[in-house]
């Protein structure tokens, strides 16, 4: 699938079951790869992945294809705001293969987790993260309508043993 034909076909985004599982593993290798240049445990990826079909309250998977041509996927996970009395839904997890890129395959799988969101009770708004390095990232999110936050990041890894 290339050239003017695979840009024009429509893109599907549809709920991930546990056959897409290896394609999201390789797209979170590979996101982790050209982002950070880290090798990922692929057995510990398989179970992570496994674990968000095994516990759906942990969240969902989408997948954007063109034909049966799986392009990119995401993950939307849960976070309670008492503040607002409501759920932020994060999006994770972001990759879209690179012949998908600049193609409205991101485009569509944020359209759909914008009105899902939306017509949710309960969800307050979308968030995700972003390395801070990452402009084109940026600006396709900013394109999208959200906006930096006035928060910054902090964590405290735990070794995996």
């Amino acid at each position: 699938m290339s050239g003017e034909n695979a840009s024009n076909m429509r893109v599907v985004v549809r709920d991930a079951t546990h056959a897409d599982s290896t394609f999201i593993v390789d797209s979170n290798a590979a996101m982790a790869l050209e982002t950070e240049q880290r090798m990922l445990d692929r057995a510990v990826l398989e179970r992570g992945v496994g674990a968000v079909f095994a516990h759906p309250q942990r969240g969902f998977y989408l997948i954007a294809q063109r034909e049966t041509h799986a392009l990119g996927c995401l993950l939307v996970t849960r976070e309670w705001s008492d503040w607002r009395n409501g759920e932020w839904w994060w999006l994770q997890s972001v990759y879209i293969v690179p012949a998908g890129r600049r193609g409205g395959v991101f485009r569509a799988l944020y359209a759909e987790v914008d009105h899902r969101a939306r017509i949710a009770r309960d969800v307050v708004g979308l968030r995700l993260y972003v390395e801070q390095d990452n402009a084109r990232a940026q600006a396709t999110y900013a394109a999208m309508g959200m906006v930096p936050a006035c928060y910054r990041l902090y964590e405290r890894p735990f070794a995996q043993e």
